[in-house]
């Protein structure tokens, strides 16, 4: 929900056609419907223990308004609890949540004093989160706009029902019940908070007032029928302040009026999933009633959706069916022989029991399959196969949960409360679906169905509970109402699965868990999906994965190509439809053992032609490592000779010194000087005694001798510009071979 309206919130539309406010408010009025209809059980610490329906109303994409129906609230769970179960989470959350002059104002101590807080054992939660609850709670309230009345009237009625839960009955020899004396303060408490007098709601609880042909009878009531009495009152009270809730949210939240009939509507459907406990009773088989007609439209939904796929395919399919929980259903809501008709039929009969309807059920249906005997001579359990197991119903209090009736005249006296609240919602009506409908008040309408009703009373019809009044026909008319509502949509299913039933981290039981997606539904869905074509991919997928089993990677993915490949490979179980290949689950694993073949032969081809690959690059690089040791050792081997070479030339030459005198090694050897390069013949530079133009005049032994550190007397800047002009730049090769080759030329004709 909360992602659903970060969605909606970016969309733009007219503030003045809706509160800016309004998707925080759709999520936070969660909070109190949790604090008022969910509670901890031994599955889950926050178990929503009532059916919710929101209908999102949606303009472009913008949310504008929204409903919430609710159905079929536990009240039951008021009163008593299972073992290891708790109360609603209001009722924790007022003692963890009140500030001390509040508890003290309400008469609220601790939970172990009252009798409605006690029976169930003690909660695993601790004092913060029930604080974090009553803080959501307090939220949502403001949110929604309590006044400060308001909020305190509800509080009160809260603390009145713990309290008239707290009143008990003895009962005299003639088994007439009274209120004992030490539950005077209790009587107190409850009268004041709920508005009411004690001599009238005492009266209430311990007297029964019948009318019969225009006379009045009081009977007293035994102990265990006064009990009864308290109980039913303190379900419907906190009933219909449940129901004066939703109808707050809902006025606070319904879309303008000029928008309706423009918008379209998304709806969420939150409910009860399949109940199965050591002890299951009415509550149970209505929750596993409501499970198995999802169920059923489920079923339909997912196996006309296959059928619908199969039919625009053009697909041949004949043996695929659907386990039909429709007998079920019938045998539960037939008319006029069905479980819950039967029921309402014992709830007319004064002297029926829980038994006598039992032995009814025997009766009609022990020839069901759904239905299984017990074998045993006193009938107080039945049990019915449901679609997710067999459950055991226990039929002690049947008959009192589905009349859900209140004692003669206690309407009229809560209508006359001091609590505005507790006024205000027995003033209401109740629906065919047993929720409060405020909108339905006063006029005419309200006072004509007074009257009808004291006609009824007056002529003696007080048996008068009509079949449209008991729980269980509310529960039929929800459920059809709902169904209704469901068929018109497109719906989309989200199933939740808990891993452990221990609340524990990092544990997964699988037994568990298996039968939650029985439960849900999810096996049986599983199996229409096994028994028809499970695996149905585009041809581009199949073709693009499986086409190696055609010997042709360059196939594309068409019906042709699709269908080659699947002959080729000599199996059965499928079918080419207009985009898709239908396959059966198992051919999976047959195509995967081709594939796998294919790879094995193809690792066999690849590793002999790698081996072959690296054998002949082994051999050419063996060949060339061959070629370039040879060269290395033959240069090895010129070096070593050359070697041998030079030592035998330098023996010759120290053999030659040995030889020579000692004189020759002290006499100063006389320096010749190169001869220097040839000139320019008709160099204007150059001295005119010189008498060979090509050479320049060597010097005297005395002038070289004496003139060893000086400058040479061709190293003019003269000489030098004459040299570069004739032979070139100086010091380069192409100078030095013009300067070699002039100077040759002129030694020869010198000689």
């Amino acid at each position: 929900m909360s992602h659903l309206m970060e969605l909606c919130s970016k969309k733009f539309i007219d503030s003045s056609l809706r509160d800016a406010n309004l998707e925080q408010k759709i999520v936070k009025v969660n909070g109190l419907l949790e604090a008022f209809g969910n509670a901890q059980t031994v599955m889950n610490d926050n178990s929503s223990r009532f059916g919710k329906y929101i209908q999102l109303k949606f303009i472009k994409g913008a949310v504008i308004g929204a409903k919430i129906n609710e159905y079929l609230l536990e009240k039951s769970r008021v009163v008593t609890q299972a073992p290891g179960e708790q109360n609603f989470h209001i009722f924790n959350a007022l003692f963890a949540g009140l500030e001390p002059e509040d508890k003290k104002r309400l008469k609220l101590t601790k939970p172990e004093d009252f009798s409605y807080m006690s029976n169930g054992g003690e909660g695993t939660r601790d004092k913060k989160q029930l604080k974090a609850i009553y803080n959501d709670m307090e939220t949502s309230i403001d949110l929604i706009g309590f006044n400060s009345d308001e909020q305190g009237d509800l509080f009160k009625v809260c603390a009145g029902v713990l309290h008239l839960g707290n009143i008990r009955f003895d009962e005299t020899e003639n088994d007439a019940s009274y209120v004992r004396a030490d539950c005077s303060e209790a009587t107190n408490a409850s009268c004041s908070l709920l508005g009411l007098r004690e001599d009238m709601i005492s009266e209430m609880m311990t007297v029964s007032v019948s009318v019969a042909r225009g006379e009045q009878f009081q009977r007293n009531l035994n102990k265990e029928k006064a009990n009864v009495a308290r109980d039913s009152i303190a379900k419907s009270i906190y009933s219909r302040a449940f129901g004066w809730i939703v109808n707050r949210i809902n006025s606070m939240l319904a879309p303008p009026t000029r928008l309706v009939g423009n918008e379209v509507e998304i709806g969420i459907l939150d409910i009860f999933g399949f109940e199965h406990f050591e002890h299951n009773s009415f509550e149970q088989m209505c929750i596993n009633l409501a499970n198995e007609q999802l169920q059923f439209y489920f079923n339909q939904h997912i196996f006309m959706m296959e059928l619908d796929e199969y039919k625009s395919e053009g697909i041949n399919i004949r043996d695929v069916k659907f386990e039909d929980n429709k007998p079920l259903l019938e045998m539960f809501l037939g008319k006029p022989i069905g479980v819950l008709a039967l029921l309402d039929e014992q709830c007319v009969y004064p002297k029926a029991t829980d038994e006598t309807f039992i032995g009814k059920l025997y009766e009609h249906f022990s020839k069901q399959p759904y239905f299984i005997s017990a074998k045993r001579t006193i009938l107080d359990t039945f049990t019915i196969k449901h679609y997710a197991g067999h459950v055991k119903y226990d039929g002690e209090g049947f008959i009192e949960k589905n009349k859900d009736m209140l004692p003669n005249g206690c309407v009229e006296m809560l209508q006359r409360s001091a609590n505005k609240l507790i006024s205000t919602i027995f003033s209401g009506t109740l629906t065919r679906t047993g929720t409060l409908a405020l909108g339905m008040l006063g006029g005419a309408r309200k006072s004509r169905k007074s009257k009808k009703r004291m006609l009824e009373l007056k002529a003696g019809k007080t048996g008068a509970l009509k079949s449209s009044t008991t729980l269980g026909a509310q529960f039929k008319v929800s459920l059809q109402v709902l169904m209704e509502k469901m068929s018109i949509a497109n719906p989309h299913f989200v199933r939740c699965i808990k891993p452990n039933h221990k609340k524990q981290s990092d544990m997964f039981i699988d037994e568990y868990v298996v039968a939650q997606l029985r439960y849900t539904g999810m096996l049986e869905t599983t199996r229409i999906r096994k028994d028809g074509y499970a695996l149905r991919p585009t041809f581009q997928e199949f073709v693009m994965k499986y086409k190696p089993l055609a010997r042709n990677l360059n196939l594309t993915g068409t019906a042709e190509n699709a269908r080659k490949i699947l002959e080729s490979t000599g199996e059965s179980g499928w079918q080419i439809g207009r985009t898709k290949v239908f396959m059966k689950y198992w051919l999976l694993d047959k195509l995967s053992a081709h594939m796998e073949q294919m790879h094995k032969a193809a690792t066999a081809i690849e590793k002999h032609v790698r081996g072959f690959l690296a054998r002949k690059r082994f051999q050419k690089l063996l060949s060339l490592a061959r070629i370039e040791a040879e060269l290395v050792r033959q240069y090895i081997l010129g070096i070593s000779t050359a070697q041998y070479k030079l030592y035998d030339q330098l023996e010759v030459l120290c053999d030659q010194d040995m030889q020579r005198p000692k004189d020759f090694w002290n006499a100063k050897p006389k320096f010749v000087a190169p001869p220097p390069p040839p000139q320019a013949l008709d160099s204007p530079t150059l001295p005119s005694q010189h008498k060979n133009p090509g050479l320049i005049p060597p010097t005297s032994d005395s002038d070289t001798d004496s003139n060893d550190d000086s400058d040479d007397t061709f190293s003019g800047p003269a000489t030098k510009k004459i040299l570069q002009k004739k032979f070139g730049m100086e010091g380069t090769k192409a100078a030095s071979i013009r300067w070699f080759q002039q100077t040759q030329k002129t030694n020869k004709g010198a000689d």
